[in-house]
């Protein structure tokens, strides 16, 4: 047994102790709690490795370590150790993302020895509703994608993730992780939009889904359609689907100075209940 306060990989047996942690914020943890429900601790299988703290022997903050570095329920002594681990073994991920106070610590701890990073989101609003909006009503156009829509959807997919993240997905490796990426939302009737004439106007994504929460993500609308209220229209239409199909509450986190976003958010409902920090590379 663990007696002292010690780092580790997890290993297979050690889901249920890691599902308790994630359970304590299901809606900050989201993310990292869907991946692990499916696919477990095995590294391969969850594309990283799932970090453990311990202290006097019990699994207390975990940190997942794939394409993104997450830090999940960690206080200080924690983050220290996550820091130390993660400065050891080199930077492998894209980005480092999560609750903001943790993740601050933890760039703090890094950045001398990954930066400079490309850009730093210091404070993300994470936003949450449990209800309908009683004075937006759903947009009666937005619906599912098809499977044979892919290339209707890939399109405005490209472009939400160009303008939000300031790189295209199709670079690297020609797009195909994205893609698919994509086709795994659209497989699973996550993925809706909004099509006229055969090209998508809105568009958002359930992502991250539990049975406790789920996130709403990659929300877009086409450049010459913004100013006319199919963000907050669009958004209330996905969130019935949530909130009927998948969980009892919906998140999503937005960037601070995208206050015309906020905004809509707020008017379909959602309320800042927290924020997370991304440090983009």
């Amino acid at each position: 047994m663990l007696t002292t306060t010690t780092t580790k990989v997890l290993e297979p047996g050690e889901l249920d102790a890691a599902l308790a942690v994630l359970d304590r914020d299901p809606v900050a943890n989201a993310f990292v709690a869907a991946r692990v429900q499916v696919a477990g601790l095995d590294p391969w299988r969850l594309g990283g490795e799932m970090w453990g703290w311990y202290s006097g022997g019990r699994l207390e903050s975990l940190c997942y370590a794939g394409a993104n570095l997450v830090p999940i329920c960690a206080g200080p002594d924690a983050v220290r150790a996550f820091a130390d681990r993660a400065r050891r073994a080199g930077r492998r991920c894209s980005s480092i993302v999560g609750p903001a106070e943790a993740t601050t610590e933890l760039w703090s701890l890094l950045e001398p020895h990954w930066g400079p990073a490309r850009e730093v989101r210091a404070h993300q609003p994470l936003m949450v509703t449990r209800s309908m909006p009683v004075d937006v009503e759903p947009d009666p156009f937005v619906r599912r994608i098809r499977k044979d829509e892919m290339d209707v959807i890939m399109p405005a997919c490209v472009a939400m993730f160009t303008e939000e993240v300031g790189v295209s997905p199709l670079a690297g490796d020609g797009g195909l992780l994205y893609q698919a990426r994509v086709a795994e939302l659209v497989g699973s009737g996550r993925s809706f939009a909004r099509i006229e004439d055969g090209r998508v106007v809105f568009k958002a994504e359930i992502g991250a889904a539990t049975a406790r929460a789920c996130q709403i993500q990659g929300v877009w609308v086409a450049p010459e359609h913004r100013g006319q209220g199919l963000s907050e229209t669009g958004m209330a239409a996905v969130l019935g689907y949530a909130l009927r199909e998948v969980s009892p509450v919906v998140s999503l986190y937005v960037n601070d100075y995208n206050t015309a976003a906020r905004a809509a958010y707020r008017r379909v409902g959602f309320e800042e209940v927290g924020a997370f920090m991304s440090v983009l590379f």
